[in-house]
């Protein structure tokens, strides 16, 4: 005993004389190393370099997991080793350097850095202003013990706020501080169609127990929370995009799902309440503006200088799949990090194939494992599902259980694998997903692989009689190129309601985000899940809304006079639609390049979007002369607009006047012919004076583009301009499609638009 104080006070007072034991114990301490290895030099018994880079691990340490493996900034991975360990791998071939990590420096959770925001902090107000900007939210509800919601350092409410934390099931109004200021519940729809609330399986208050509503509200406005990470997965220093900005919580989905008429006393309390922005990660069908309970609530926050965010939807790639078209809302579609959770299915027969997953728990040993189909270790039709019920035990225990994803949930697939008896999963996309890979926070060993992979594994499967496998699990990979690539699953264009208006707007992060999580569920939401966590990695337009809600706080923050319209300007107008390489951002469904109906007009880029120099602003007046346009009835206008409007019969309306950001040129093929349509717009110069110029890119088949004029000469602030672009198409057939890009230009500022042109 005397002798464990002893060394505990030397260790405490630093001096030098130490134990035996403490040098031990110093020469068997890990401390993290990055390994930067030659990549080229590669034996050619690895298919992958990362399998290399773990082989090499596993020579010197039998226990060291690699932490994250690098593509860009450098070839090689990070570790926990020993000072002899490391020793040991830097003299091993294709071994360049084992270098001590030296970095303090926070790290942010990807978005954030992803999107430009680490480096340019001092570009945005920090002051006042951000912490002016209220984002209310409307969606599951909010866990207001989430660290996303700790309020150190905002000062006093905004004077303006007129909202309310309200009380019910496990929620008080002392749940509300100052950066969470608000949070009501509307159930009142839910109940008179579904009955009674059930307060034992879910809270009757702004509680979250789904996790949804925390997961959106923090990645929108979350506080700065050190050490974040899922299971260790994506670690480092979550971040909301607006961290200044005030959140409040309006829950209108429930377990049964959300009710318009919920909706609609939300966005009536929060315009009442005087939001700034509203994040609407939900939507419904392709109704008519007037009969879509969310297109009426947004159009008259939009009158009140309320942004509306909503997103596109989950039903892509298909076209004409998107929800929340009305042009006075913000549509936004889902695009990937440059981030990557890879797990590695390794057959008997020696060939690897890369998936991704985000489990963690007791690894598979590396030893190969009994391998089976679903299909055939199931009675049912459906049996390769791993629908509930349908795995025969006797043929899963013990055994890897590959399935095909589809009909139930991903994480519910691992569930039922587990319950039969086996010990982990492969999941293989099928043709309605592709290649596209989405990481889950499995319940046991499990990887999620794309469709070729999958239809190669079961080839294996098939033809050998023992088949044998394992699943490698590599932790976090940064630097994945190319990125960002649009979403198989984000929703698309054309517009199915005004084709005239070119929809998604934009899209943003939305796949394998960080952010806060519900405490009331595990990361996977099943019942049959313990796990709880304070962060959840999730994938959807449900997060890549936020992320636009939240950078539109910080526009308004920097510009407070600025319209709903001009925000959004300023975020089309900006948006890229090309890698550093000059490629086209990709699609992840076809492999090929996007095109303005999957990404609208580009990825977000809001550092440029502070500074536009002109924006295309938008009025109510606007609004309503597109509803004429649109040959809406007196009684349909007052139903959005709520008012007695009528159109100017001496009026020429046409939606092709409509001050949007964007292009969408409609040419009918029955007629035959030249046609020819004039689109007319108006630039209001927000930045220094100067003139214009404009540029259209690339040529475009089947179509003359002339713009009159091509010069606009601003000379002050708030000075508007307008110019027209005539489309002249030649025959073509029906279901043509021809994109392009027109941009202003003053040598400093580039104002950007998509042209988007169909026969139909």
């Amino acid at each position: 005993m005397e002798m464990i104080k002893c060394f505990m006070i030397v260790v405490l007072l630093g001096f030098c004389h130490v134990s035996v034991a403490a040098l031990l114990e110093k020469k068997n301490q890990r401390k993290t190393y990055i390994v930067h290895m030659a990549k080229s030099e590669m034996p050619a018994s690895f298919q992958h370099h990362t399998h290399w880079y773990d082989s090499s691990l596993k020579s010197v340490s039998g226990s060291a997991q690699m932490l994250y493996t690098y593509e860009n900034v450098i070839h090689g991975f990070s570790t926990q080793l020993t000072n002899e360990e490391a020793q040991q791998l830097e003299s091993q071939p294709g071994i360049l350097a084992v270098l001590p990590e030296l970095r303090y420096e926070l790290h942010t959770t990807r978005t954030p850095e992803f999107l430009g925001l680490s480096k340019a902090a001092d570009l945005f107000p920090e002051s006042d202003s951000a912490s002016e900007v209220i984002i209310g939210v409307l969606d599951t509800g909010v866990w207001p013990e989430s660290k996303s919601f700790v309020d150190t350092g905002l000062g006093p409410i905004p004077s303006r706020w007129k909202g309310a934390c309200e009380s019910g099931t496990n929620f008080t109004s002392s749940n509300c501080n100052r950066k969470l200021i608000g949070a009501r519940y509307f159930a009142k729809g839910y109940e008179a169609t579904l009955g009674k609330i059930d307060e034992s399986k879910e809270s009757k208050s702004p509680r979250d127990d789904d996790g949804h509503g925390t997961h959106t509200a923090s990645t929108a406005a979350g506080s700065v929370v050190e050490g974040a990470s899922l299971f260790g997965y994506a670690a480092g220093t979550a971040r909301g995009m607006a961290t200044r900005a005030r959140v409040a919580v309006y829950k209108v989905c429930w377990i049964g799902g959300c009710f318009s008429s919920d909706i609609l006393a939300a966005m009536e309390k929060a315009i009442d309440d005087n939001v700034d922005v509203l994040s609407m990660s939900l939507g419904g069908g392709m109704s008519d503006y007037y009969r879509d309970s969310v297109a009426v609530g947004a159009f008259a926050a939009m009158e009140k200088g309320i942004l509306v965010s909503c997103s596109a939807g989950n039903a892509g790639p298909g076209p004409f799949s998107l929800s929340n078209m009305a042009p006075w809302i913000t549509t936004v579609g889902a695009g990937t990090l440059d981030r990557d959770f890879p797990a590695y299915v390794s057959l008997g027969n020696g060939k690897n194939f890369s998936g991704v997953s985000l489990y963690r728990g007791s690894p598979l040993t590396g030893k190969l494992l009994p391998f089976v189909y679903a299909g055939n270790a199931s009675n049912a039709t459906s049996g390769s599902l791993c629908m509930m019920g349908t795995l025969i035990p006797e043929k899963v225990a013990g055994k890897i259980v590959m399935c095909d994803r589809g009909m139930n949930a991903r994480v519910q697939k691992g569930a039922v694998v587990k319950a039969a008896g086996g010990l982990g999963m492969v999941l293989a996309n099928t043709a309605a997903n592709g290649e596209e890979l989405v990481a889950d926070a499995h319940l046991l060993p499990a990887t999620a692989v794309g469709l070729k992979s999958g239809d190669a594994i079961k080839s294996y499967l098939f033809s050998d009689p023992n088949p044998t496998v394992t699943i490698l699990f590599e932790g976090t990979k940064v630097g994945i190129e190319p990125s960002p690539v649009v979403a198989a699953f984000s929703s698309r264009g054309p517009n199915s309601i005004t084709p005239e208006i070119l929809k998604p707007d934009m899209i943003a992060p939305g796949v394998n985000i960080l952010a806060g999580w519900s405490g009331a569920v595990g990361p996977t939401g099943l019942a049959a899940d313990p796990r709880r966590v304070e962060f959840n990695i999730i994938s959807g337009t449900s997060m890549s809304c936020p992320h636009v809600s939240g950078l539109a706080g910080l526009l308004k923050a920097a510009h407070p006079d600025w319209s709903p319209a001009a925000i959004r300007s300023a975020l089309m107008t900006t948006a890229y639609t090309e890698y550093k390489n000059k490629q086209k951002i990709q699609d992840s469904a076809t492999g090929k390049a996007s095109t303005p109906f999957d990404h609208g007009a580009g990825h977000v880029d809001p550092v440029s979007a502070l500074n536009p120099g002109l924006v295309y602003d938008l009025t109510v007046e606007d609004y309503l002369g597109f509803l004429c346009a649109l040959n809406y009835s007196e009684f349909q206008i007052r139903s959005l607009a709520r008012r007695n409007f009528s159109c100017d019969a001496s009026k020429k309306y046409s939606v092709t006047d409509f001050n949007y950001p964007s292009f969408a040129v409609n040419f009918d093929t029955i007629t035959g012919g030249p046609n020819v349509v004039k689109y007319t717009r108006t630039l209001t110069n927000v930045g220094s004076p100067g003139p214009y110029k404009v540029s259209i890119s690339p040529e475009t088949p089947g179509v003359k583009i002339s713009i009159e004029p091509e010069t606009l000469s601003f000379s002050q602030a708030n000075e508007k301009k307008s110019y027209t672009v005539t489309f002249t198409g030649s025959s073509q057939p029906s279901n043509t499609f021809s994109f392009a890009r027109l941009q202003w230009s003053d040598g400093k500022y580039t104002v950007g638009s998509p042209i988007a042109i169909s026969w139909t």
